[in-house]
């Protein structure tokens, strides 16, 4: 099992900008889909944005299109959640997770994920 770790949370004013990382344990080359998840209070858990490491495909949640960026550094085993013009509303846990298969586009569906990171938790304030 892959280990994933989060990190760059944080607390940030609406308009703001926060990048989010999640390092890998080991070289994820048989994670090929990656994707960022969150998860507010009382909130079933949300899929923001996925990523096809192998063909670079991305998928963004309608709530973020336009908003974050998904990337990842292969040589540092690292995948990033840029987010810009943070509004209240992203306030959650943040979670990375990865699961080595063909999707296309990749999913933004929790349950299709099987390696979780621990989360880091994202404030936005108004």
């Amino acid at each position: 099992q892959v280990q994933l770790v989060e990190s760059g949370g944080g607390s940030v004013q609406a308009g703001g900008s926060l990048r989010l990382s999640c390092s890998a344990s080991e070289d994820t080359y048989t994670r090929n889909t990656q994707g960022w998840f969150r998860q507010a209070p009382g909130k079933e858990r949300e899929g923001v944005a996925a990523l096809d490491t192998g063909r670079g495909s991305t998928s963004y949640s309608d709530s973020v299109s336009g908003r974050f960026t998904i990337t990842q550094d292969t040589d540092k085993n690292t995948m990033y959640l840029q987010m810009s013009s943070l509004k209240p509303e992203d306030t959650a846990m943040y979670y990375c997770a990865a699961v080595g298969g063909l999707w296309s586009p990749p999913p933004l569906a929790a349950k299709n994920y099987n390696d979780w990171g621990q989360g880091t938790q994202v404030t936005v304030s108004s």
